[in-house]
């Protein structure tokens, strides 16, 4: 699983990139894979929600065990396979008593690897492992981690992304978030250990406009290239500047350096560090 370059035998071909995935099983589990609607960034009413999605090719979903893994039983795991639904590759398990399971794949994961998942005993310290973060040995890389014991894993989860376990005090665990976020967690919530998959993603290249509507993203129009009354950067002659201080909005509210967090949030009692953001000009 590398970074392969295409040769420039076309245009669209010559700056292109793709990550090469596949190893042992390639083909889905059918018993994991189930139909997925394309909604096209409409709600329940039929209004789009979220602009510039449609279209693409069609996907099934691979069911990933994020909330219930199979515990305390060893997996061997049968294949590193590509998931359209996600930037990481997720890894094939295969158990004893013929379950089979999928889980997000971490960096250096290989097929025959033996891994295990446990809340209730500590496991050896190996990409792949799951268990409480209170098992878990300070400094060490971590992922795809439960926010509240149970309730499945929910964060660090995309390509090439990880965590670091900063100090463990009684109940609570301290962790350092791929954003640069400090933030305490239960000690009896769920972490693999090791990086996400798929650390290449960022590198990779599409080539070509194509790729990216096979992605399922639509094009954007610059807001300044629109008439006054479809945004408010539009009008003026040729290649005018927005007209204002500060970007906009197609509905009028600030769109550059301007938070986002809602305020007074639940969880802001569990972060000690917030995110580094943009200074607002």
């Amino acid at each position: 699983m590398a970074l392969k370059r295409y040769k420039p035998t076309t245009p669209g071909r010559r700056h292109a990139s793709v990550v090469t995935a596949g190893e042992g099983v390639t083909t889905p589990e059918r018993s994991l894979v189930s139909e997925l609607k394309h909604k096209s960034g409409r709600n329940n009413t039929g209004r789009i929600t979220v602009r510039h999605q449609g279209g693409g090719a069609k996907r099934q979903y691979r069911t990933i065990d994020f909330i219930k893994p199979i515990e305390d039983t060893p997996a061997r795991v049968l294949g590193i396979q590509y998931d359209p639904n996600r930037t990481a590759f997720i890894a094939l398990l295969s158990y004893p008593n013929g379950k089979k399971a999928y889980t997000l794949a971490v960096k250096g994961l290989s097929v025959g690897d033996i891994i295990e998942t446990s809340r209730t005993k500590t496991l050896d310290v190996k990409p792949g492992n799951r268990m409480r973060l209170r098992n878990i040995p300070a400094g060490m890389e971590v992922s795809n981690i439960e926010l509240f014991p149970g309730k499945g894993s929910k964060v660090v989860r995309s390509a090439g992304s990880s965590a670091v376990v900063l100090s463990i005090e009684k109940d609570v665990v301290q962790i350092k978030m791929p954003s640069g976020e400090v933030r305490r967690f239960s000690a009896d919530a769920l972490a693999t250990i090791g990086q996400v998959s798929n650390s290449e993603k960022s590198n990779m290249r599409l080539g070509k406009a194509g790729r990216t509507r096979l992605l399922g993203i639509r094009p954007r129009v610059r807001g300044k290239a629109m008439n006054p009354v479809d945004h408010p950067h539009g009008g003026g002659e040729g290649s005018s500047p927005i007209g204002m201080k500060h970007p906009k909005t197609p509905w009028g509210k600030p769109a550059l350096g301007v938070a986002t967090r809602s305020p007074h949030k639940a969880s802001d009692s569990l972060i000690i560090r917030r995110r580094k953001t943009k200074k607002k000009r």
